[in-house]
């Protein structure tokens, strides 16, 4: 959602790289271009003020025109005061907000905000999270009696998620059922009580009497209040009007992934003074993640996450899997079963659009694959080439003669040309797999990396599941094979 503006940023942060000395007037015109793209970017007028007043001033002090490189001082500032926008000044380290959970079981957490705003899928998400994430007891309570099917859809949530709900008590109204609901969690020992409330098309008195009251009887530990970040800067007013009615302890962004402008995120914490606590990225359920300010603010100004990326993987790759691949790399034993597991996990962690955008440096790269239409129907297509081969012909490519490359490209409805580029994109990942063998194998890949690979402090950390010395899974330097290269050009 941030690809504009972070777009817009790092095209002024170019030319400053560019100049070997900033004068003051230099820095002011840099910031006049900074505000324009905080306000295109819908950012509440009276936060992209005082967020170029701050930059402003500590970027024409003495530590930036008279640096040796102030192009890089000035982005620094930046990005200190974009964390401390998004919420990480509270820390000093940009980390995400924890729920606070440290009081006498249950802890009842109070999920608030419009109907639409993805209240309901929020609170299992939660949930799930919590359970699977932190082995918390959770139960979940729908207090929904006006919108249709609410109860029944947090029901048919908490099966998917695993998570336990209150059963469904028709025409009960909301304080009775959070009063039920506590009652059921203490009988049962749970840790963690989400109550779904009531959501309405608009703020209005009955809603907040109704949220007065639950929280009057449940006391939550945590009222968490969800908006959808597709509405932009009504999002921040309906987040306004919450916190002047309720004692709201932290937000919840939905709709993360979405093609927003960005400016909720960032004028949310200002707005409301209460910290972002969860993005929802995704419909999934497991399509969550906590809200880290220092890793948002490097995704912003095109720094990347390999942070995040490192737990996505260790997330979504069995370690036991990454270590036999890796020692079958490592023996010259990779087939093409080996580099359909590699595609696989690319798509399992997001695809290359995401693994992209998330790696340092690799920012040009994604916008490469969108101006070329290029999405992640390039790695289905690769896996459905290697599918359409029989067992032997994938344990040993050297069978694949013309006629049964007819056979596969006429199996999974591509060329045989295409197929040729897979066969040809295996050799190079084996040829790569000989040299890194050469090199001392991952240590001395590890310490290559170490040293300055991936631009120096840009890299990713050395032995990450399935990242050989921090690189895309089973891709060397996180660079793309050229073959691979050629095929999602021909996509």
């Amino acid at each position: 959602m941030f690809d504009t503006l972070s777009d817009r940023l790092n095209n002024v942060f170019d030319r400053l790289r560019g100049r070997g000395a900033l004068a003051e007037q230099d820095v002011r015109d840099a910031m006049r271009e900074v505000r324009i793209a905080l306000l295109e970017a819908d950012v509440a007028l009276p936060v992209a003020r005082d967020f170029i007043g701050k930059v402003t001033e500590r970027a024409v002090g003495q530590e930036v025109l008279k640096s040796v490189t102030p192009g890089q001082q000035v982005i620094k500032i930046v990005n200190d005061e974009l964390v401390a926008m998004l919420g990480g000044e509270e820390d000093g380290a940009g980390e995400a907000s924890p729920l606070n959970l440290d009081v006498r079981p249950p802890a009842v957490v109070m999920m608030v905000g419009l109907q639409g705003s993805g209240k309901t899928t929020s609170t299992a998400k939660i949930a799930k999270l919590l359970k699977e994430k932190q082995g918390k007891k959770a139960m979940m309570a729908s207090l929904d009696v006006n919108r249709p099917a609410a109860q029944e859809q947090l029901a048919v949530l908490g099966e998917q998620a695993g998570v336990a709900t209150l059963p469904i008590v028709p025409g009960q109204q909301p304080v009775d059922i959070a009063k039920r609901a506590l009652e059921s969690a203490k009988l049962q020992n749970v840790d963690v009580l989400l109550l779904d409330t009531a959501g309405r098309l608009h703020v209005d008195e009955a809603l907040m009497a109704e949220m007065k009251a639950v929280a009057g009887v449940s006391e939550p530990a945590e009222v968490l209040l969800v908006v959808d970040s597709l509405t932009g800067q009504d999002a921040v007013n309906v987040a306004q009007s919450f916190t002047e009615e309720v004692p709201l302890t932290g937000v919840v962004l939905t709709r993360m992934d979405g093609d927003a402008r960005g400016g909720a995120a960032l004028s949310m914490r200002a707005v409301t003074g209460k910290p972002i606590k969860f993005a929802g990225t995704g419909e999934k359920l497991d399509a969550i993640e906590r809200f880290h300010p220092a890793r948002v603010a490097d995704r912003i100004l095109g720094m990347g996450d390999v942070v995040s990326l490192v737990e996505k993987a260790a997330e979504t790759i069995k370690a036991e899997e990454a270590e036999e691949l890796a020692n079958r790399m490592m023996k010259g034993k990779f087939d093409l079963n080996d580099l359909r597991k590699q595609l696989q996990q690319m798509q399992n962690m997001g695809g290359l659009g995401m693994l992209a955008g998330m790696m340092p440096g690799m920012k040009k790269a994604k916008a490469a694959m969108a101006n070329a239409n290029m999405d992640d129907k390039v790695l289905v297509h690769m896996d459905a080439i290697i599918g359409s081969m029989t067992k032997k012909e994938r344990a040993n490519p050297a069978l694949l003669n013309a006629k049964r490359k007819k056979r596969v490209a006429a199996g999974s409805g591509t060329s045989v040309q295409e197929v040729n580029k897979i066969l040809k994109m295996h050799q190079e990942m084996g040829r790569a797999m000989k040299q890194i063998r050469k090199m001392g194998g991952m240590k001395g890949l590890a310490a290559l990396f170490g040293g300055g690979g991936m631009g120096g402090a840009g890299g990713a950390p050395s032995g990450a599941p399935g990242l050989p010395g921090g690189g895309m899974p089973g891709l060397p330097g996180g660079q793309l094979p050229p073959e691979m290269q050629d095929f999602l050009k021909k996509k």
